[in-house]
């Protein structure tokens, strides 16, 4: 019952941000998982995704919020992003072991983002949360 709940959240977090989205609509491909990210304010986006480990052992269903400081820090230049945020999801262990180990997981994110042209760009972040911690690198689309 509790993974219906956590992907029924999931999904309405999904379409509510969708409907409330001022600017632009990117799709993240990291090394170790893909996310959606959804505008919600000038400044603030909210990101679904599923994301795993490099031993494909885990599966984590999350939702990422991210404040982009473009316009504290001065950057004026489209193709940069510096952002910060939190993140939250439910971790399931798919492995071997007889484990049943799955469970709430949440934590906190900083990165940076640079796009080579109008539709494509590279990310580097790092994030930490209770059961990881792990940097990310990817690609991004815009939309």
């Amino acid at each position: 019952m509790r993974k219906i709940t956590l992907l029924f959240a999931f999904a309405l977090m999904f379409s509510v941000a969708n409907v409330f989205g001022q600017a632009r609509e990117e799709l993240n491909f990291g090394l170790v998982g893909v996310n959606y990210e959804i505008p919600v304010h000038e400044d603030v986006t909210i990101a679904p995704g599923i994301g795993t480990d490099f031993d494909l052992d885990w599966i984590t269903l999350g939702v990422k919020a991210n404040y982009y400081f473009d316009n504290i820090f001065g950057i004026t230049d489209d193709a940069w992003d510096v952002y910060g945020g939190a993140n939250a999801g439910y971790a399931i262990y798919t492995g071997d072991n007889d484990l049943d180990d799955s469970s709430f997981d949440m934590g906190l994110q900083v990165g940076g983002r640079w796009f080579w042209n109008d539709k494509w760009g590279v990310y580097a972040e790092f994030s930490g949360g209770i059961n990881t911690v792990m940097p990310a690198i990817g690609v991004t689309m815009k939309l």
